[in-house]
């Protein structure tokens, strides 16, 4: 048998097993992520400057906010593609998310520029689905899903709007793509509800089985 048909059957090659070893908890994916999670006061700091409303100000606050956006998109790749997934990582991202879309919602709230109804609306949403993941995760971790990341997508680009200083008939843009993260927040957070009821009773059937 050839060393990579060994590798690919999980046979030892050498004298050594081939299983793959669980990836540390320190990597450049983990760090990432916290990073995003360090960027966020440094964004609320640079988003209220000036009163909140300083053009200067927001672009710069804007930039802050696309900087710590781009590490989810690169930590999520980098642990997908050379094998960094950690329990830590799975649940330390979308808390990362949530703390920076969250503060980015309630910042452009205080300043007036967004409405409260739809700060509630998705912080509702988030808190529930982060209680959900402590909720089961003695039966196991629920996974950013792919709906999820379409969401938080979605609200990145309709509060990078909200940031930037648009003018005003570039408005209905921006109003736009915060309603479909809206329906995209609370389509995924139904999908998460379901996902979570599945993986308790799957988990305690195993339990009262074994």
């Amino acid at each position: 048998m050839s060393e990579s048909a060994a590798r690919g059957s999980g046979h030892p090659v050498g004298g050594r097993s081939a299983v793959r070893r669980p990836a540390p908890l320190l990597n450049i994916a983990n760090v990432l992520t916290l990073t995003r999670l360090l960027l966020v006061p440094v964004f609320l700091l640079t988003l209220f400057a000036e009163g909140g409303h300083d053009p200067v100000w927001r672009l710069i606050a804007s930039g802050v906010f696309a900087l710590a956006a781009i590490t989810d998109r690169f930590d999520g790749d980098l642990a997908r593609r050379h094998g960094l997934i950690t329990d830590f990582g799975k649940v330390a991202d979308p808390i990362a998310d949530k703390a920076l879309t969250g503060s980015a919602l309630v910042g452009l709230s205080l300043l007036g520029d967004l409405p409260w109804w739809v700060t509630l609306v998705i912080a509702v949403r988030e808190i529930g689905v982060t209680l959900l993941r402590f909720w089961v995760i003695r039966y196991g971790v629920i996974p950013a899903s792919r709906g999820g990341k379409a969401k938080t997508l979605a609200q990145v680009v309709a509060i990078g709007l909200y940031v930037l200083p648009l003018p005003s008939v570039l408005m209905p843009v921006a109003v736009t793509a915060m309603g479909v993260a809206v329906v995209l927040t609370a389509v995924t957070g139904i999908d998460y509800v379901v996902q979570a009821v599945r993986l308790r009773a799957r988990g305690r059937q195993a339990r009262t089985g074994a």
